[in-house]
């Protein structure tokens, strides 16, 4: 693609993921309980410089919802200063661990559970969106646990919302969701003019245009159903509103504590959006990731030196960028300036945004995360893959993110033991009667995972019977497993059993019943090997 396409189609891209970050930044700062403009702050730093240091084309980062308890604890308990002096630390933790090159854990993540999140994010979005599409905006923008700040849930939610039904709200969810779809269509994309204007802009044009037309009548929306962006009136009242770390809390214990607690649960999450965000990359490229762990302990470290919320790579913002047609980080960068600008220039015409709008750009991006055929998909793959996939769904939707991903990991761990104990070998018989030769043809790796099932598989063996294992085009048999086998052939005689081990470098048989040719065959005088 040529350079001067790829920079229309960022521009128009990051305009989509400003309009989405702008309510998330204010919103996650009011579940953290830290000061609105702390989350603009982040979502500047996370553009302008995360973004340009970061390897990654198409993620965005900014303040992350999966910190906001975390946070909310230690602003209530350091107080907000030695919080962000907390912060300035993890960063400074997670450029260590760029350097120590950590990110390599991103590769230990399975790929079912990897889909299981993007797919359990996108029901939590979809969901979540629908009381703010009706006018019911008491849960805050950015907000993905269960159990929510207004003391609802997710499910309560949904049925609270029916008692607070704004009927403009929902004209304008779905005037926008009608314009996304349309400017998504071919007929727009082949059209020369319109296939460079994003759906998502227009969809927001077209909420604040009906804001104004409802503002006389008594479909009118307050002001609590619109955006709240803090509006500062001169650079210099800006600077005054800059909170600085308190540096004398690092004799403090529990600021070091909180510092860990940030840079773990922050690099985590980064590296589970990377690797989703290359995963849903039409071009596959690959994300550096200990580059990105470099990049986003610089962005924490400015970030919280200038009073702004610790900032992750965040995956609602990222497939927003990808949905919307961006090509290189270019988009994620311009989106931290379109940020900067919305609060020094224009922060009062911001705030004539309504929620709706927003709603109908996320309640799309939501659906398209958790769209049906994903599902079908992981499950024509087998229950190896579709059990995790949708227990990460599920735990995700009522936990949060990390304490889903922890479950569809374990769920994906039970599955892979599972594996081991059924496939330790290969036999060519599945029943063996007294006389016949079992001959078990070792895999290439032989764990300890695998013990149980070859003694269950030995102790099986009728009695009178000879037994082979060749393990000699296995690459690694633990020595658990060969205990097994010596075990065995310690009393093999006494059921009047032949048995004889071949180990991967075998010249001879370790079983005291047979004696193998100088070839390594098995005399078939004395085994009927079939």
């Amino acid at each position: 693609m040529k350079s001067t396409q790829s920079l229309g189609r960022d521009l128009s891209a990051s305009l989509v993921v400003f309009l989405v970050a702008l309510p998330l930044c204010l919103g996650i700062a009011i579940a953290s309980d830290a000061p609105p403009l702390s989350g603009i702050i982040a979502g500047i730093v996370g553009g302008l410089l995360v973004g340009s240091l970061s390897g990654s084309r198409l993620g965005v980062s900014g303040p992350a919802a999966g910190l906001a308890v975390i946070v909310a604890e230690a602003i209530t308990g350091l107080g907000f200063e030695t919080f962000l002096l907390a912060a300035v630390i993890a960063g400074v933790l997670q450029l260590l661990l760029g350097v120590l090159r950590a990110g390599v854990v991103a590769y230990f993540f399975p790929n079912s559970v990897i889909k299981g999140m993007l797919a359990g994010i996108g029901v939590i979005i979809f969901l979540k969106q629908l009381p703010h599409a009706v006018g019911y905006d008491k849960d805050p923008e950015g907000d993905l646990f269960y159990d929510q700040p207004d003391g609802e849930t997710t499910s309560s939610e949904l049925v609270k919302m029916l008692d607070y039904i704004n009927p403009a709200a929902i004209v304008i969810t779905l005037v926008g969701i009608a314009l996304i779809l349309a400017f998504q269509s071919s007929w727009v994309k082949r059209n020369a003019v319109f296939k460079h204007i994003p759906g998502q802009l227009m969809a927001v044009l077209a909420g604040v245009g009906l804001y104004f037309a409802f503002a006389k009548t008594g479909w009118a929306i307050s002001a609590e159903h619109t955006i709240a962006v803090p509006v500062v009136s001169s650079l210099s009242e800006a600077k005054s509103l800059i909170i600085f770390p308190n540096w004398a809390g690092l004799t403090n214990p529990a600021v070091w504590t909180t510092a860990a607690t940030i840079a773990i649960v922050a690099s985590i999450e980064t590296l589970l959006c990377v690797e989703a965000t290359d995963k849903m990359d039409p071009h596959r490229r690959i994300t550096p990731v200990n580059r990105e762990l470099l990049a986003q302990g610089a962005g924490n470290v400015l970030s919280a030196i200038i009073g702004g919320l610790p900032v992750t790579q965040v995956i609602v913002r990222s497939s927003a960028n990808l949905q919307a047609g961006a090509v290189t980080k270019a988009s994620a960068v311009m989106h931290g300036l379109w940020l900067a600008v919305a609060v020094l220039v224009f922060p009062v015409a911001m705030n004539y945004i309504p929620m709706a709008s927003l709603a109908a750009i996320l309640i799309v991006v939501g659906y398209k995360l958790a769209h049906p055929s994903n599902f079908a998909a992981q499950y024509r793959r087998g229950w190896g893959q579709f059990a995790p996939f949708v227990a990460t769904v599920v735990a995700i939707y009522f936990t949060d993110l990390l304490t889903g991903i922890g479950i569809g990991l374990a769920i994906s761990i039970i599955f892979l033991l599972l594996a081991n104990y059924r496939t330790p070998y290969f036999s060519g018989r599945r029943s063996h009667q007294d006389g016949e030769t079992l001959v078990l043809e070792l895999s290439e790796h032989v764990s300890f995972l695998n013990k149980a099932r070859i003694q269950q598989t030995l102790n099986e063996v009728p009695d009178n019977s000879k037994v082979v294992v060749d393990g000699r085009r296995a690459v690694v048999v633990d020595p658990d497993v060969e205990d097994v086998f010596a075990d065995f052939s310690l009393h093999a005689a006494d059921r009047g059993i032949q048995f004889a081990y071949l180990g991967p470098d075998s010249s001879e048989d370790r079983g005291p019943a047979l004696k193998i040719r100088s070839d390594g065959q098995v005399p078939v005088a004395d085994f009927d090997i079939r």
